[in-house]
């Protein structure tokens, strides 16, 4: 896994500029790191922090409010001179013992992060795409969208948004030789992921809690999230827009 290469070879993101939101740990800090393998120049951003690879730019910004997009497009346009590729992949939310337990705060703070912050990001940023006539756009999505499973539904709720948002905009951008893509993840082990499995076992939360493998027989890791990523924003999938592609080990069936 890793460096995405050309028929002759050399990496094809040579020349490109590349922004990831949430890029500093787990899948984000993944999908940085293969950006850079397959030679863009990366900026990346979180609330806190720094850059997980040397080589990597980093702005410490809150994308959940509008503050913290308008300083990191503005950090985009100093330090990259615009970008050619985002990546939002800022996003989470911890479960509740069922939806009606879930504060109000919560779900607007599971809307900024997971769904407002891409809307941000991308409203500042397209534009430069637009006058280029060219770019690639994904937002991390999550498998777990058609799942119904109350203590979560704040979070896909969101991404459910984020998705129909893509697919939309995805279609607004198509003449302008911007693709629009989101990527699925099932289940993948990262830190996080894995506090979140353990604190929902411990609510019980009963309606779609499956706590076997994924018919792949093995949990998901941060490259072969990044790997999706990288083939999506490369000219592999220049025929490619509007798609969501599910990346779960064949955990959440869709039909």
């Amino acid at each position: 896994m890793g460096t995405i290469e050309n028929s002759s070879g050399t990496r094809t993101l040579v020349g490109k500029r590349a922004l990831v939101t949430g890029g500093t740990r787990g899948i984000g800090a993944a999908i940085v790191r293969q950006l850079l393998d397959a030679g863009a120049e990366v900026l990346t951003t979180a609330r806190s922090g720094s850059a997980a690879s040397d080589e990597a730019l980093f702005v410490a910004a809150d994308v959940r409010t509008p503050a913290g997009v308008n300083a990191l497009a503005a950090a985009a346009d100093e330090r990259l001179g615009g970008v050619d590729i985002v990546v939002h992949n800022a996003g989470g939310g911890q479960p509740y013992a069922g939806a009606l337990a879930i504060p109000e705060e919560v779900w607007q703070d599971a809307l900024d992060l997971n769904f407002s912050a891409a809307v941000r990001v991308d409203a500042l940023l397209a534009p430069g795409m637009r006058e280029r006539r060219s770019g690639a756009i994904v937002h991390i999505s999550s498998a777990a969208v058609p799942m119904v499973a109350p203590p979560f539904l704040h979070y896909t709720t969101a991404k459910a948004a984020l998705e129909n948002y893509s697919r939309g905009l995805a279609a607004e951008l198509a003449p302008f030789g911007i693709r629009v893509n989101t990527v699925s993840p099932g289940r993948t082990a990262t830190p996080g992921g894995v506090a979140t499995r353990e604190q929902w076992s411990r609510l019980e939360a009963g309606p779609g809690q499956d706590n076997s493998a994924p018919p792949l027989g093995r949990d998901g890791q941060p490259d072969d999230i990044a790997d999706a990523v990288l083939f999506l924003v490369s000219q592999q999938a220049s025929w490619l827009t509007g798609s969501s592609l599910v990346v779960d080990g064949g955990e959440f069936p869709r039909g």
